[in-house]
């Protein structure tokens, strides 16, 4: 088997969570593109369905939007049969959708905490539960979590505990599931961007120009990252290419982290 055949993902079936948008639309782009059936899994139909629409007649392949909210084990649940009863295997998980909210630590009340944690942790581990059991039944598959270097670091200058939180627990549940589950030829991974100019954080730099100098004072690079810059590893470690890989925390910061 050729290097380029080994990325390719013909015929089997990646679910996406948060894939409407930003980091999750481009790994689901990336995914579609080298041969994936893709399910948009999100909370929001309108931008579900039109991104699961553009998939399949750009990239040829069959698409589902399946209303998900990860934080509910019930949703996540029928997440998965849907997923099933539509292409027979769960062969690819990323689990992509997340939350951030800013507040200094001394002001953060337990239910926004709560609720950080609820998406960003939580989530994760439903759908990696879910998935799993259906990966055990049929030989395996690969878990693709998209974490952050702020699972790594203090965040600065803003106040962001609950959600270094939620990423530090992603990377010990990651940790500890490719563990145990390499018996079953599951494998499991982590992706840490570091600030990525998806549309929400554009605005969110646009409106504050200090903030995002402090940012990128910080990086070897001279410019933020963009969410095509973290799709190709997302497709590698889904793919055979990856095959020896498991239990690795990939951080793509634009340097950031290196200072």
């Amino acid at each position: 088997m050729s290097v380029i055949e080994r990325f390719q993902l013909d015929q089997q079936s990646a679910i996406v969570t948060g894939a409407s948008r930003g980091i999750g639309r481009a790994i689901a782009d990336g995914l579609a593109e080298v041969g994936a059936n893709v399910v948009i899994a999100n909370r929001s139909e309108d931008p579900g369905r039109q991104a699961a629409e553009e998939l399949a007649d750009e990239h040829g392949v069959e698409t589902r939007w399946i209303e998900t909210d990860v934080s509910k084990e019930a949703s996540v649940r029928n997440m998965i049969e849907e997923t099933v009863d539509a292409f027979g295997t769960v062969d690819v998980l990323v689990n992509n959708a997340g939350i951030v909210s800013l507040y200094p630590a001394e002001e953060l009340e337990l239910s926004e905490f709560q609720r950080i944690i609820d998406v960003n942790l939580t989530g994760a581990f439903l759908c990696s539960k879910y998935a799993a059991r259906e990966m055990k039944d049929t030989g395996g598959g690969s878990i693709v979590n998209i974490s952050s270097m702020s699972g790594k670091i203090a965040n600065y200058p803003q106040g962001e505990a609950h959600y270094c939180a939620s990423k530090s627990g992603m990377d010990g549940f990651m940790t500890q599931v490719a563990s145990e589950w390499s018996e079953y030829g599951i494998r499991v991974n982590n992706i840490s961007p570091g600030y990525i100019l998806t549309d929400l954080n554009r605005e969110y730099v646009d409106d504050n120009p200090e903030m995002a100098e402090t940012w990128k004072a910080n990086m070897v690079m001279d410019e933020f990252g963009t969410p095509e810059d973290i799709a190709p590893l997302a497709v590698y470690l889904a793919s055979d290419a990856a095959s020896y890989v498991t239990g690795e925390n990939v951080v793509i910061d634009g340097g950031y982290t290196v200072r």
